[in-house]
């Protein structure tokens, strides 16, 4: 049976620390705050960034180096026989068709995952992947898996400020400020590759409401077939105070008895886009593994 390392980035949720806990490797994603790079979780932690963000730094996101991908790959490839690699979704960044480029030098022993997920969904395939590695699946076969079960994730997401939307472009200054005025909550959703706008609510209470409502009724048209907690997994996101939003944890506790809900603060790459207090749930179908 070989032996298969596990790696993905930064955008998953997974620290360092709990990196080393689950034995895998986790690819810090750069950022450069005023022309100055530095490196998530690293270099970077979260109240550093909230506090440069708050300051009006200027932020923008990058991609892992190719020699930090390929210098971690092949020392990672002295001591096992495949590696599964888990990056962050295509739709959302360029790093995981590089990272496939790269793996094509490999001989089929790097194999790169492209299921678009992020944040706490992309921590699940992580756990998957682990679990599969265990049960003695090859990293061809894997990624293989991973990659049929790509769409059967959503993540809806909620901002409390649209300063970020318009400073990235996806609202125009006129919206941004007609909608500051009315308190409009935007909901985006992430499916697949795209990030898109999915409704438009007032306040944060019709906000929430929406989304858990909208979770209900996916959980019943796209996974009709499925036995609730047996085979979904419904998980939490924030930007922001952890403290401030262990609320919107017990929110969907509530409405979702029998869950073990996990909540993971949204990776910083899509936090430069929507700014610090918005919440995020996700549903996610559950790979099942004969052990």
């Amino acid at each position: 049976m070989s032996k298969i390392a596990v790696i993905t980035d930064s955008n998953s949720g997974i620290t360092q620390a709990g990196a080393k806990e689950l034995g895998i490797r986790v690819l810090p994603m750069p950022f450069y705050i005023n022309d100055e790079l530095f490196f998530e979780d690293i270099t970077l932690s979260q109240e550093e960034f909230y506090q440069r963000l708050s300051e009006d730094a200027n932020i923008t996101t990058s991609q892992p180096a190719p020699a930090d991908v390929t210098g971690l790959w092949d020392e990672m490839l002295k001591e096992y026989d495949e590696i599964v690699h888990i990056p962050m979704s295509s739709g959302l960044s360029s790093s995981c068709e590089t990272a496939i480029m790269l793996a094509s030098d490999y001989e089929g022993r790097v194999q790169v995952v492209n299921n678009q997920r992020i944040s706490v969904t992309q921590r699940r395939s992580v756990l998957e992947a682990i679990r599969m590695a265990k049960a003695g699946r090859s990293a061809r076969k894997i990624k293989e898996l991973l990659e049929a079960t790509r769409f059967d994730s959503d993540i809806y997401i909620t901002v409390d400020t649209l300063k970020y939307l318009k400073k990235g472009g996806r609202l125009t200054p006129a919206a941004a400020a007609v909608g500051t005025v009315l308190n409009l909550k935007p909901i985006l959703r992430i499916k697949g590759e795209k990030l898109d706008a999915f409704a438009k609510t007032r306040g944060w209470k019709s906000a929430k409401r929406t989304m858990l409502k909208t979770v209900e009724e996916v959980i019943g048209k796209d996974f009709e077939d499925c036995d609730g907690p047996t085979d979904l997994y419904i998980d939490a996101a924030y930007t922001g105070s952890r403290e401030e939003a262990l609320d919107w944890k017990a929110e969907l506790e509530e409405a979702f008895p029998g869950y073990d809900i996990h909540m993971d603060p949204l990776s910083l790459s899509v936090t430069c886009h929507i700014g610090p207090g918005a919440r995020a749930v996700t549903v996610t179908k559950k790979l099942h593994i004969d052990e």
